[in-house]
């Protein structure tokens, strides 16, 4: 099978990995693969399909001008530092520059032991590869930066997570595996030359306009600090909870990694928490935005000796400077979304207030997040039915519409301008939790037709369609508390 790899960071990076290779599998099997995701890399997808193809995707065998590897990295996990991490049930294959000229990593999920497992199998089971690449899919069609699936593979063994579930792997993609923790594995063995290495080489690969600038380390850091404030402020528009936001878990490049106790909520709640480690709600959907920014001043910690070499108090000014920053840079995406979520297309000084009273209003009432912003839209037409339904007192929601109205009046769009701009940006469809649930419930048991439908209305989440009432809609009652678990 041939796939044209180019590896740099095995070229460019000894001593940041382990070179590993997966562990043999009885019966690797492709259960789904993104055909289009292999197309626009340049991949065949028939070659795919194959028992080779298989067999490669599932790390049993490392394809011609591959170089299989396991990343190191360490991570705050829970705000406890653990100084070594890295991947102890993954690896990176390799890498490809896709159809539009762009590196991508090609990498697996479950494909056995490696230096790093700390003891543990390696092993990944069906539901949840299936469940990362059903929420990855779901919020590239949001218009996130994500990892994608490229393909889940069953690998034909059984693996024990509270009794024996379907082994599998996932192979997933992304413009780079570099994570803050990546960084801090290496800054916390006082290694310098190894970080200013790394950075120099993120640099090459994500910001290449800084490279060889005096200021390039400070730069990189705003970079990283912007993409993070722009890819959680996009995470709060939808509703979606990540659920660990470790360092481990947060990349360089400003996509969204690791899907594992992520979920999506209904009725709006900043203290909704879904993962079922998470006690305290450190990761609570409210707090994402604190989060990300001290996960942003672990990484400047990284960066000191980079940044002002010859004066340590300098350097910590500055990168405190752009630390103090994210949260202006994550105020501005948010309240930008936030106003075309609610029809405007103009700024003004209250517009924040505006905003912030209609969460409480969602939040008093308990009402749900995706149809309460999708509904409004026909209230942007004038037909108030739909979005006062979704109040047990309509008069909750009255008074603010009233003032919204007011505040349109300053606005250029006409209502049908207006209402068609709002269906752009707020879904009708998001990956909900009690869908999700039943779409793995029903492929681990063998039938993939529900994963199949959802992931199929899923992909366009913002165009109506007739017979999917049902994808529009929060979870009944009897569905209970949702919960949420890292294994898998």
């Amino acid at each position: 099978m041939n796939i044209a790899f180019d590896n740099s960071y095995a070229r460019e990076l000894e001593g940041f990995y382990v070179p590993w290779q997966g562990a043999p599998v009885p019966k690797p099997e492709v259960v789904r693969l993104n055909e289009p995701l292999a197309v626009e890399l340049g991949l065949d997808p028939d070659a795919l399909r194959t028992r080779e193809g298989a067999a490669i995707l599932a790390g049993s065998v490392a394809p011609a001008g591959g170089s299989p590897l396991a990343q190191a990295y360490a991570g705050h996990q829970f705000g406890g530092f653990s100084p070594q991490l890295g991947d102890g049930r993954a690896l990176l294959v390799g890498e490809v520059i896709d159809r539009n000229g762009t590196r991508r990593d090609i990498h697996l999920k479950g494909s056995g032991r490696t230096p790093f497992s700390r003891g543990g199998d390696g092993k990944a089971v069906l539901g949840p590869v299936l469940r990362e690449y059903l929420v990855g899919e779901a919020m590239h069609a949001l218009g996130i930066p994500t990892t994608r699936a490229l393909a889940a593979v069953a690998t034909g063994e059984r693996v024990y997570r509270e009794g024996p579930r379907p082994g599998a792997v996932l192979a997933r993609v992304a413009s780079s595996h570099l994570r803050v923790g990546t960084f801090q594995f290496f800054a916390a063995r006082g290694d310098v030359e190894k970080v200013a290495r790394l950075a120099d080489y993120a640099i090459e690969r994500h910001d290449p306009d800084l490279a060889g600038r005096a200021d390039r380390y400070l730069t990189f850091l705003q970079r990283v600090a912007e993409r993070q404030a722009a890819l959680v402020a996009r995470w709060m528009h939808v509703g979606f909870v990540h659920g660990v936001m470790n360092t481990d878990n947060m990349t360089i490049s400003g996509e969204t990694i690791d899907y594992g106790p992520c979920a999506f909520i209904d009725a709006y709640s900043p203290a909704a928490v879904f993962s079922s480690i998470d006690h305290q709600g450190r990761y609570a959907y409210g707090n994402q935005p604190a989060i990300a920014r001290w996960n942003i001043a672990r990484l400047a910690e990284t960066l000191l000796a980079l940044i002002d070499p010859e004066d340590e108090d300098r350097a910590v000014a500055r990168a405190t400077d752009v630390v103090d920053a994210f949260a202006i840079h994550y105020e501005a995406r948010w309240l930008d979304g936030m106003r075309r979520k609610i029809g405007l297309s103009t700024e003004e000084e209250g517009d924040g207030e505006l905003v912030a009273d209609l969460l409480g209003v969602l939040n008093t009432h308990a009402v749900d997040f995706t149809q309460g912003f999708r509904r409004l839209a026909e209230s942007a037409l004038g037909q108030d039915d739909a979005m006062r339904a979704l109040f047990g007192d309509p008069a909750g929601i009255d008074a603010w519409l009233a003032a919204w109205r007011n505040r349109l009046q300053r606005e250029p769009l006409d209502p049908a301008q207006r209402a068609e701009a709002m269906n752009r940006v707020n879904p009708i469809y998001i990956p909900r939790n009690h869908l999700v649930e039943e779409a793995l419930t029903a492929a681990s048991d063998g039938d993939l037709a529900p994963f199949d439908t959802l992931l199929g209305v899923l992909a366009d989440p913002f165009r109506r369609r007739e017979g999917l009432q049902a994808y529009e809609t929060p979870a009944p009652p009897s569905f209970g508390r949702y919960t949420t678990f890292c294994g898998t």
